[in-house]
């Protein structure tokens, strides 16, 4: 793909991810890296993000959408690299299984959450992610399968 034509699906892609899927919006996602081998997304704290008032940590079910979402991101932008893409052929993909491991309390100004493809087949791929703090500490790590096309 020529440079104009991956920046311009970038540009895409990231309006996408960022304002086009209103979930995303909502929790404030952001495309931090469109590297295919390990994307990024970045979360920024805020207050309506915080699951316990009394510890202000993150919320559990915005730690395990996030990873959702990066594991998904990490998938499409493969997809994407491999054939050549309009914005109405975009990889049609659900999760069909999400495990989530919180290791640490949600605790930071803002949140990495990258991803990788461990296995991409046919119809399904599973990837392995993981969320970091911005000092860097491991938050929780995650695997998901789903199902593509």
């Amino acid at each position: 793909m020529s440079t104009k034509k991956t920046k311009d699906m970038q540009a895409l892609m990231r309006q996408v991810m960022e304002q086009h899927i209103a979930f995303n919006r909502y929790l404030g996602l952001k495309v931090e890296s469109f590297d295919v081998a390990a994307p990024k997304l970045r979360l920024d704290m805020r207050p309506e993000l915080v699951g316990n008032p009394s510890r202000q940590i993150l919320h559990g079910g915005v730690i395990s959408a996030t990873l959702d979402v990066a594991g998904g991101f990490a998938i499409m932008l493969s997809v994407l690299s491999e054939n050549a893409t309009t914005p109405t052929t975009f990889p049609n993909m659900g999760t069909v299984d999400l495990r989530v491991d919180y290791l640490r309390p949600g605790r930071g100004r803002f949140f990495i959450a990258t991803a990788r493809i461990v296995r991409k087949g046919s119809r399904i791929a599973v990837t392995h992610m993981e969320l970091h703090n911005d000092t860097d500490e491991l938050i929780s790590t995650g695997g998901a399968a789903y199902v593509v096309g």
